[in-house]
């Protein structure tokens, strides 16, 4: 399945819920959810309609797999990764998705969108551990140190992002060091590090059938 190119602000609305997929903008009160939270579509105001229970589990699959900007195909990979790992499949899949490396950029504050942190790490803006990596499902390890490349830290999208950190705050796995543009991996994230209201148990239980 390819990726959606569709307007972002749709997936929001679908799925109930602000994904904060555009960034600043979701903060704003141009933020589409906010004006309009109801589904996209002809039918999208009416109400009472019931839900099975797949379409409850579907709907919590579609909400994590949009949240993260993955493709069918990807997001079943990290599930069927997660399911060999010991522990909770279901918090496993989570650590994972927090983990790669689109994500830990926009959590550090270094984007303001998942989708703007796979675009910079495909265009060789960042280096681990002193590397170039410009894959985004790269998944971080503890110890690893993030940083913007040198000839990469006049960029403006940044230095703005930066600047915002403040409103989403950096998780406790991760330390931000503002003035040296980098960031460190403290350890892997724990289930309580995960804000976002997923019920990742929905997910296990959708493929699980």
């Amino acid at each position: 399945m390819a990726r959606y190119t569709g307007a972002v602000c749709r997936l929001c609305r679908r799925e109930n819920l602000k994904l904060f997929l555009k960034g600043d903008r979701c903060y704003s009160d141009k933020c589409a959810f906010d004006r309009r939270s109801y589904a996209p579509g002809q039918h999208g105001q009416r109400r009472g309609r019931k839900i099975s229970d797949y379409g409850v589990q579907l709907r919590e699959k579609q909400k994590a797999k949009r949240l993260y900007g993955l493709s069918e195909k990807q997001f079943h990979l990290f599930f069927e990764k997660a399911e060999r790992q010991k522990n909770v499949t279901g918090t496993n899949l989570l650590v994972l998705l927090e983990r790669r490396l689109d994500n830990v950029v926009f959590r550090l504050g270094f984007t303001n969108s998942r989708s703007q942190g796979r675009h910079f790490v495909k265009h060789n803006h960042f280096l681990i551990n002193g590397k170039k990596v410009n894959i985004p499902s790269y998944l971080v390890n503890t110890g690893d140190v993030i940083e913007i490349k040198e000839n990469s830290r006049n960029i403006k999208a940044i230095s703005d992002s930066l600047e915002a950190v403040v409103r989403r705050s950096v998780p406790q796995w991760l330390e931000l060091e503002k003035d040296n543009l980098k960031g460190t991996v403290k350890s892997f994230p724990v289930r309580e590090d995960i804000t976002m209201p997923i019920q990742e148990q929905l997910i296990v239980e959708l493929y699980s059938k």
